[in-house]
């Protein structure tokens, strides 16, 4: 691998991509950094220092963010309003007859698609960033009790300067994302997701493992166990069923096509990361309406929420976040993959399944299928988010464990993903991959 990594920097234009990749990564990273104009940076790390920030109402977004979220920086909200819009405009094809014909209509369609994205994207900014600074005003609703102000003043021109500059900043990240995407290696937005999680990964390894005291056979285990659930995530994460393609010969003027056989390759995980997310999203509805319930006086409703769902370590919390993310894995598998249309057009094109026969026959099979193969990766999805939560009550080492849930699935996946691009860039220019 080291070598094909010199064979790379050695071909121009690829070093000149993979160059240029890092630089925008790097720039990412100095923007998280960088506070919101009005907020006191010695006040945020005070308040993070006396708090657990991988834990609380924006843990999973503070994680997309690389703990820019919780900072202020001028790139806290990350990349998470692009995400939200994508998914939401993704879901609308099925609602929307327009959005699926553009959806249909190919590459112009896809660009269309891709604008409507970027104004939601801007407009979820906008809504986003307006709430993170009242929770800048009232700080202890993200770092704790502990924390009473964090912001230099709160004059209404400061506060529409943070919502400006945080809406800016969402912004030039999605601008930065699609750069990488255009100019660079591996897809930019992705690689922007990996950066921020990656660049967390050390300092929550550590405190993870030491949190009640350096302990070095435990900080061993956690590594162990981290290897055997990685290659465990690989190995599912490259799985995938052949169904088998069979086209038929016909003729078309003078020539003759097909004849040829092909497979319709279906991952184990189809759904990828967007169960999870949607499932962490929907737990902190209940949290965010216990919260506004009070605190004087909160009704019964609220005082279960605060017990049972507010500390993620519960047996209801992890049964909940199980469940939904099953509900969600089947629900975003039925809206991506559409047997009735693949049936369809294999058979337009004179394709059919082997043993099967083509159009709504084909389409059952295909669906007999789908459904085996994704309740083994919801179980697969469930089982790997509550390993933080798993590793909380055995070992010990807080939701910070770094080896589950969803940056374990980000990095694996971002990780795989790029690689395979550096590696066919190199095959296409006769050199020897990654994989001998």
């Amino acid at each position: 691998m080291l070598s094909a990594f010199t064979r790379a920097f050695r071909t121009p234009d690829l070093r000149k991509k993979i160059l240029f990749t890092l630089g925008i990564m790097a720039l990412f990273r100095v923007g998280s950094l960088t506070p919101t104009p009005g907020i006191s940076y010695s006040d945020v790390q005070a308040c993070i220092s006396s708090s657990d920030p991988s834990s609380g109402l924006l843990g999973i977004m503070n994680l997309f963010s690389g703990g820019a979220l919780l900072q202020l920086s001028i790139f806290a909200l990350g990349i998470m309003p692009y995400i939200t819009a994508s998914i939401i405009v993704q879901l609308l094809t099925v609602v929307i007859p327009r959005f699926e014909e553009l959806k249909k209509e190919g590459q112009t369609g896809q660009t269309k698609m891709t604008q409507y994205t970027r104004y939601l994207t801007i407009g979820l900014a906008i809504l986003q960033s307006a709430t993170y600074v009242t929770y800048a005003r009232n700080p202890s609703a993200l770092f704790g009790a502990n924390c009473t102000s964090i912001m230099v003043d709160q004059n209404w021109w400061t506060l529409l300067l943070m919502v400006v500059t945080m809406t800016a900043g969402t912004g030039l990240v999605m601008w930065l994302g699609e750069l990488i995407t255009d100019r660079g290696v591996g897809n930019g937005m992705s690689l922007l997701i990996f950066t921020s999680i990656v660049s967390g990964f050390p300092t929550a390894m550590w405190s993870g493992v030491a949190q009640n005291g350096a302990n070095i056979g435990r900080f061993v285990l956690v590594l162990l166990v981290g290897v055997l659930i990685v290659a465990a995530v690989v190995f599912v994460e490259q799985s995938t069923r052949r169904v088998p393609v069979q086209y038929a010969k016909r003729m078309v003027g003078r020539r003759m096509y097909g004849g040829t056989s092909t497979y319709i390759p279906l991952k184990i995980n189809m759904a990828n990361v967007i169960p999870v997310i949607f499932a962490s999203s929907l737990l902190q509805l209940p949290l965010m309406a216990a919260q506004f319930a009070g605190r004087t006086n909160p009704p019964s409703w609220a005082v279960w929420i605060e017990t049972h769902l507010a500390r993620g370590d519960g047996p209801w919390y992890m049964a909940v976040f199980f469940v939904l993310i099953v509900f969600f894995t089947f629900f975003y598998v039925s809206i991506t993959f559409n047997p009735e249309e693949v049936a369809d057009n294999m058979k337009k094109y004179g394709g059919f399944i082997p043993g099967i026969r083509a159009g709504r026959p084909t389409a059952q099979y295909l669906d007999y299928v789908l459904t085996r193969l994704t309740v083994v990766g919801a179980l697969y999805l469930g089982l790997l988010s509550l390993i933080p939560l798993v590793a909380l009550t055995t070992m010990g080492v807080g939701q910070n464990f770094p080896f589950g849930g969803t940056s374990l699935l980000i990095m694996v996946g971002v990780g795989l993903e790029t690689v395979k691009q550096i590696e066919s860039q190199l095959q296409q220019r006769h050199y020897e991959g990654f994989l001998r």
